[in-house]
Parts: C-alpha cells; sequence; structure tokens
C-alpha cells in the first residue's frame, strides 16, 4: 500500500493524504468524520485526491457510495501474498497478531481488525484464534481475514474497485500503473513507477503457519487472482 501511495504522490496532479502523519485527514491511523473528508476532497484543486484507508477498508463502500463528492469516488485494494504479509508483519510487530486475534475472540469488535467482519468470520476467530496460535498463523489468520472483505463485501466486478495483486504492480510497473491511472482519470507520468521492483523478504526460514490456516490463505489467494482487475490487458 506504502509503494502505490508513492507511486501516486509523484504524480503532478494528485493530492495525496497516508495514514501516518497526516493530521488532516487521519486521526490514529483512521480516517476522520465523513464530513471532513468529503470538504478535503471539496477543497481541493488537484484531479484527484487519494487517501490510505487501511483502517476504515472495510468502509469502501459507504466510502464509495454515501460520502457526496462532487464525483464519485473511486477504489483500489491492492493485495499481496500471505506469506509476504506474514514475513513484514514478523518483522515490524513480531507480537501483535495473536494479541489482537485473542482481543477479538474475547469480544473486542472495536478493534479496527475486526473492521466489517460478519458473524461467520468472527465465529472463525474464536474457533481458530486461540492463545496456542503461533505468531506466523495468526498474522495468516488476520491476511485470511482482511483480504476475504473483498469477497465478503462484493467488491469483483463493480467498476469503481480496482483489484490489484502486488506481484502484478512489482513485475510490470508501468502497464498496471497506466491501466490505473485510466481507471483513476490521471494522466501516467513516468516517475511514479520510479523504485518499483520485487523486494526481498522481510525474514527468512520457514513460516509455522496453522495447516487449516494456510489452506484458507491458499484458496483465497486464488480466488483473489482470479478477481485481480489487473491481471487483464
Amino acid at each position: 500500500t506504502t509503494m502505490l501511495l508513492d507511486a501516486l504522490e509523484r504524480s503532478s496532479v494528485t493530492e495525496v493524504h497516508n495514514e501516518s502523519g497526516d493530521n488532516a485527514a487521519f486521526a490514529r491511523f483512521a480516517l476522520r468524520d465523513d464530513a471532513i473528508v468529503r470538504e478535503l476532497v471539496v477543497r481541493s484543486r488537484s484531479r484527484a485526491v487519494v487517501f490510505k484507508p487501511l483502517f476504515d477498508s472495510h468502509r469502501v463502500l459507504e466510502l464509495l457510495d454515501d460520502l457526496g463528492t462532487p464525483t464519485r469516488g473511486r477504489a483500489v485494494w491492492i493485495y499481496r501474498p500471505m506469506e509476504g504479509r506474514v514475513r513484514s508483519s514478523m518483522a515490524k510487530w513480531p507480537d501483535n497478531a495473536r494479541r489482537v486475534l485473542g482481543a477479538i475472540a474475547d469480544g473486542r469488535t472495536d478493534l479496527w481488525q475486526a473492521g466489517g467482519l460478519s458473524a461467520e468470520r468472527l465465529r472463525l476467530v474464536r474457533e481458530l484464534g486461540g492463545g496456542g496460535l503461533s505468531q506466523e498463523s495468526a498474522s495468516a489468520l488476520l491476511w485470511y481475514l482482511r483480504n476475504s472483505l473483498v469477497f465478503d463485501l462484493g467488491l469483483p466486478g463493480r467498476a469503481d474497485v480496482a483489484i490489484i495483486a502486488y506481484e502484478d504492480l512489482v513485475s510490470d510497473p508501468e502497464r498496471r500503473l497506466r491501466s490505473l491511472c485510466a481507471f483513476i482519470g490521471i494522466p501516467y507520468d513516468r516517475r511514479m513507477a520510479r523504485g518499483i521492483s520485487q523486494r526481498p523478504p522481510a525474514t527468512a526460514g520457514v513460516l509455522a503457519i496453522d495447516p487449516e490456516i494456510a489452506r484458507r490463505c491458499e484458496e483465497l489467494h486464488e480466488r483473489l487472482n482470479a478477481a485481480a482487475w489487473a491481471r487483464t490487458p
């Protein structure tokens, strides 16, 4: 998500609001009130106003349909393989996933990681997200829960949503960014692809992931790849 946001920020016609350090649009990494977000869009003189609402990803339909901006918004959902996300998480927040899942299993639905989760998904957390999980398994289960929202919210097939595979972006950044700019409605700038390439894993070694969680993640990744908008010519 940060890589894509940096690419869009290199355009001369975008106004970009990042979740980190942007007090105008975000408060503690969550989007501010819809009225504030709407005002930022309305008063902007840029061709496109870009937000990175990771904590609010489950609200994508509300943001698309109910924000009330002069022109309708568009959403980009970029995902990476589960293992890449787990390795990154283990490098940055090694103790976080198991703690979060334990809290959700205990009934905490006010956490952003629980946002938008159906009763079925919450039941899965209670069944699989207990204290016996490894940190890798907990991180993988969080990947599964958040990316399952793509299908739980009915995003595939919507004309205002682009589902993009991280691997596609890094393997052919110019082509993918050209398509994405056309989708957003801005001209492509060659500077946008600068620095985008395959990166080494954040951590090495074999991941200790519960077989049931690994199976669910593999099936979901296949579904995401089949739905990925960026895989079309």
